[in-house]
């Protein structure tokens, strides 16, 4: 049923975001592009659709296999994806020009957030960017903030406790902050709910 609303809910409500990343963040055809934590995939065939080399990962085995459906109904061949950890990514150091993870740190307690991100510097390029979206804090106040919260309730008691966690940590900025990241570009969307953060990987 999670999967089932993710889709057919969560994916329609994130479109614009995952249209204007790969613009924002300057990615190219040919760039080797990782997205972690990728869910059912739709930000990696946005990458796809502009010629880059996607891959996409998740804990999941039910997202990668609707993820995997989605690509043959997409036709697309320069995707692949894979079920794997974000603590642990099967990948050689230096590999991707680029990661992104959007709306999964989150969803996460603070140990587990920063072993994300030192993952991602790993296998990003020392030339390379990473890049993140999610919410941004503090939180505007305007209607967006109402349903966001019952969304993050209604996904359980561990998700919504990380998400408060996460609001009081303060959010992207003091996360990238902590992990040595320092900021290249931001931008905001949906009334300035979502940030997007690119971050040059030294």
């Amino acid at each position: 049923m999670f999967i089932f609303n993710y889709s057919t809910v969560i994916d329609p409500l994130l479109r614009d975001i995952r249209i204007y990343t790969p613009e924002f963040s300057g990615m190219k055809a040919g760039d080797r592009v990782l997205d972690v934590c990728c869910g059912t995939g739709d930000q990696v065939f946005h990458y796809a659709k502009r010629g880059i080399i996607a891959t996409g990962i998740d804990l999941s085995a039910s997202m990668i296999k609707l993820a995997r459906r989605n690509k043959r109904k997409q036709g697309l061949r320069n995707v692949s994806f894979q079920i794997a950890d974000a603590l642990n990514l099967p990948f050689k150091d230096n590999f991707f020009d680029y990661a992104s993870i959007s709306f999964a740190l989150h969803e996460n307690e603070r140990t587990v957030r920063d072993k994300i991100i030192y993952e991602m510097k790993r296998v990003v390029k020392k030339e390379g960017a990473l890049i993140f979206m999610d919410f941004q804090v503090p939180l505007p106040k305007n209607p967006y903030l109402y349903l966001i919260k019952a969304i993050e309730f209604i996904a359980g008691r561990n998700h919504f406790r990380y998400f408060k966690d996460y609001i009081e940590q303060g959010g992207l900025d003091e996360i990238l902050k902590k992990n040595q990241l320092p900021e290249a570009k931001k931008d905001y969307l949906n009334n300035g709910m979502l940030a997007i953060i690119k971050t040059r990987n030294i």
